[in-house]
């Protein structure tokens, strides 16, 4: 992951900063500042963006704990929640009843003071060469201890949990400093945690976990951006731009914010996700623009031992069964590194023939689950059996799991467990006292009471499928090849480059193309079609191939086309896809050579593809935002079902998060006006292109066709034209003339409604995706929607709205 992926927004303090004043920038000898609550005990930066004080993090009503610890750190000075970038004495805090003072000693050195006793609690510990320093909070956020002409200490060179713009990460190669990320002890603890972002001598980025185990790393600098976070291109936009330098006395990465008046945070986040944000007046908040990795449990060992990380569930972490949380306090304030602990302690080990298995410890099994690191590998155990018993004998053994790479054993504790949603998980047996096992059974047993009928059919008709099945493999060819049955899978197939390249015969028939790359239709059998999209360019492309990899692949609609699988070898990558026989929608509405769809079939389409945004908005865990909704990326099936395509723009957005930051790379006709303005984008955008895509449908022609603006007039746009005749009551002129007047008018007013609603100038006055379908399928009924003001604005000045028309 690049360097920048590990950066993140705090997110979640609930004490408010002081209330912003004037205050000088500076401490000098002789004029400190107090740990004092008052406004004027603090340091603000010439340009008012920054402050530096003493502060304390959370209170009893927000985390059932008073915090009795007080640290000096510098926030932004305007944002009226608190939200730490540094703190100076995060190992060393002041503890109360404590009153602390910041002062430039006798040394030179700039020092926290216990006031009453004058002993010093932290120090800057720099190699001053007078006692003539201060202390300067400049205007990037950088506390600097100087004199007239050397600076002595900077807080740049210490970072903590945040990355500034202008700051480097990376190494001195002189003097051995290494400027690196660590994330916080919790929520309120400014203790080091236990994720740390760095860049190495050799200068590529790494992630790590408890300084020992790399999470990820960012690939070599290619001049551009890091090789293995093409994505960073994206964010390179006219807000922020990267910076690498790698030469002799230093290697280091920075970023620069050009815009000042913007308040961008960057920070590494006790879970050692990664977090860009951006402060909003509007809605008084940190809206999250970037996170990387997207989901908490791809974040190694991000519950602590003994574990199952679950995404679909609220919280996501969860104690393995036997065990209970170690410290709820602790795990509450987001600090989960002792994880959970075993409610019976085992109680025999060194198993040595003794027929009373009562006294045996026993396993437990969970299912579908990602193994837990540091495995042991037991080639003499040559059965489940064998495996088991290998680690019942041994004392420190905690795990096993048997399957197709053999006997696998842990020893201590369980880390980075994950619940594999996608079905392909293993089998993972846990040790439990045999007093234990009982107890957890039992809890099961209902749950599998509950089941017993349904299983029963179940079973009966698994018997007739698995008949069916019989029949099928002796009477017809079972469609099989060297690249696997996709025909029902319910994951995603990884293919070879050299069996696509055969499959494609060697890409000679394409179906068409993009900015990303080019499709072709492919082979598996004489029964099963592919779309192989190879995507173009090492930047972009990859980008696109991550983009559709985590969004598409991991969900499953009938309204949204499926991903079988991927090709990621070399320089190539190359996505797979079910193959639609009758092409996109825009074949059919704007070409000659499309069938002419009925009205019927348009009106279904249209509730389908609102059927299939509702549920990447709200059915899935993140919201799925796909920002590029037209035509072009509505493919039908051999019956004419609109499945939504193309996600290589696809945002994916925590349910936490309200908007997302993204380049304007939409197709125009199709942006909602907040993107194209350069406002954080929500779910509403897809709303917006929707709308769009409605009137096309409606008409069979492009709302931009040149027809409507003949002579300079563009009182013909078409969305106009809709807007005057819901009033006049003339919809039946708007249908598409290739129609022949044969369209349910009732419906075709219905739609019109909705698209008129769905282009609203305000993302807040938009019809949620779910509340679309309920209009479209006539179980909400409308109102007359207003005017946007960007037609009234094209088409040379219009009313306020259709009662007016």
């Amino acid at each position: 992951m690049a360097l920048l992926h590990a950066i993140v927004l705090l997110g979640l303090l609930s004490q408010h900063a002081p209330s912003c004043s004037a205050a000088t920038d500076t401490v000098s000898p002789g004029n400190g500042l107090a740990g004092s609550s008052s406004s004027s005990s603090r340091l603000v930066s010439n340009n008012s963006k920054f402050a530096l004080g003493f502060f304390k993090m959370g209170d009893s009503k927000s985390f059932n704990y008073t915090n009795p610890y007080t640290y000096l750190g510098i926030w932004f000075h305007k944002v009226p929640k608190l939200t730490p970038l540094w703190s100076a004495n995060g190992e060393s805090p002041v503890i109360d009843p404590t009153s602390p003072e910041l002062s430039i000693a006798g040394d030179g050195n700039l020092v926290i003071l216990d006031q009453a006793t004058r002993s010093i609690i932290w120090s800057t510990h720099a190699n001053t060469t007078t006692n003539d320093t201060v202390a300067v909070l400049q205007n990037d956020g950088n506390l600097v201890l100087r004199s007239s002409s050397d600076i002595f200490w900077q807080s740049f060179d210490y970072p903590t949990d945040t990355f500034f713009a202008g700051a480097k990460i990376g190494w001195n190669k002189v003097t051995g400093l290494n400027r690196r990320l660590v994330s916080r002890k919790n929520l309120i603890d400014q203790a080091p945690g236990l994720y740390t972002a760095e860049l190495q001598r050799n200068g590529v980025g790494h992630l790590l976990w408890n300084s020992t185990v790399e999470i990820g790393n960012t690939g070599e600098w290619n001049g551009q951006y890091f090789s293995l976070a093409p994505e960073m291109i994206g964010n390179s936009d006219r807000l922020t731009s990267f910076d690498y330098v790698n030469n002799d006395k230093e290697v280091y990465f920075t970023w620069i914010l050009h815009n000042e008046t913007v308040i961008v945070l960057s920070q590494l986040d006790v879970s050692g996700q990664g977090v860009v944000s951006m402060w909003m007046d509007d809605s008084q908040d940190w809206v999250i623009i970037y996170r990387q990795p997207v989901l908490q449990c791809d974040v190694y060992a991000t519950c602590g031992p003994f574990t199952v990380c679950n995404e679909n569930q609220d919280p996501v972490c969860n104690c393995m069964e036997g065990f209970s949380i170690s410290s709820p306090r602790d795990w509450e304030l987001g600090d989960r590194r002792d994880g959970c602990t075993r409610n019976t302690p085992l109680l025999r080990c060194g198993i040595d023939g003794s027929s009373n298995t009562d006294l045996t410890d026993k396993f437990h099994s969970v299912q579908r689950v990602r193994l837990p690191n540091d495995a042991m590998k037991m080639k003499a155990a040559r059965s489940e059996d064998d495996c088991s018993q290998v680690c019942l004998v041994n004392c420190s053994c905690t795990a096993y799991s048997y399957g197709k790479g053999g006997c696998s054993v842990w020893h201590g504790k369980l880390t980075n467990v994950k619940l594999q949603s996608d079905g392909n998980g293993e089998m993972l047996y846990i040790r439990l006292a045999a007093t234990e096992v009982p107890r957890v059974e039992r809890k099961h047993r209902n749950a599998i009471g509950i089941g017993a009928a349904i299983g029963a059919s179940a079973a009966a008709l698994g018997l007739m499928i698995l008949g069916l099945l019989v029949w099928w493999r002796k009477g017809k060819w079972f469609a099989r090849t060297q690249l696997g049955d996709v025909q029902g899978g319910i994951g995603v197939l990884t293919f070879r480059y050299v069996d696509l390249e055969r499959a494609t015969k060697k890409f000679s028939e394409k179906l068409g193309g993009g900015s990303f790359g080019s499709v072709f239709k492919g082979y598996l059998s004489d029964s099963f079609t592919l779309a192989v999209k190879r995507l173009d360019g090492a930047r972009q492309g990859e980008k696109q191939f991550r983009a559709e990899v985590s969004s598409v692949g991991i969900i499953r609609h009938i309204n949204l086309v499926k991903l079988v699988g991927f090709c990621c070898e070399a320089d190539q990558r190359l996505l797979v896809y079910e193959y639609m026989p009758n092409h996109s929608l825009e074949v059919h509405l704007f070409k000659a050579s499309g069938t002419v769809l009925n009205w019927n079939l348009r009106f279904q389409i249209a509730i389908g593809v609102a059927r299939g945004l509702a549920y990447l908005h709200t059915g899935c865990r993140d919201c799925i935002i796909h920002c590029d909704i037209k035509p072009e990326n509505i493919l039908l099936d051999e019956s004419f079902v609109p499945k939504i395509a193309d996600f290589g723009m696809a945002k994916i957005l925590g349910r936490e998060f309200s908007h997302a930051m993204t380049t304007m790379r939409g197709t125009i006709g199709y942006l909602a006006p907040e993107w194209i303005s350069g406002a954080p984008v929500t779910s509403k955008v897809d709303v917006y292109s929707y709308g769009m895509v409605l009137f096309e449908i409606v008409s069979g022609s492009r709302n931009s066709s040149q027809e409507y603006f003949e002579d300079g007039d563009y009182s013909a746009f078409f969305p106009m034209q809709v807007a005057r005749k819901l009033l006049s009551g003339d919809i039946g002129s708007l249908v598409d003339a290739d129609l022949h007047g044969k369209a349910n008018l009732d419906e075709v007013e219905r739609v019109c409604k909705v698209a008129c609603w769905c282009i609203q100038d305000s993302e807040f006055d938009r019809p949620t995706m779910t509340k679309v379908v309920q209009f479209l399928e006539g179980l909400s009924e409308l109102d007359m929607p207003p005017v946007p003001r960007l037609l009234k604005a094209i088409t040379g000045g219009s009313p306020e709205s259709l009662t007016s028309v």
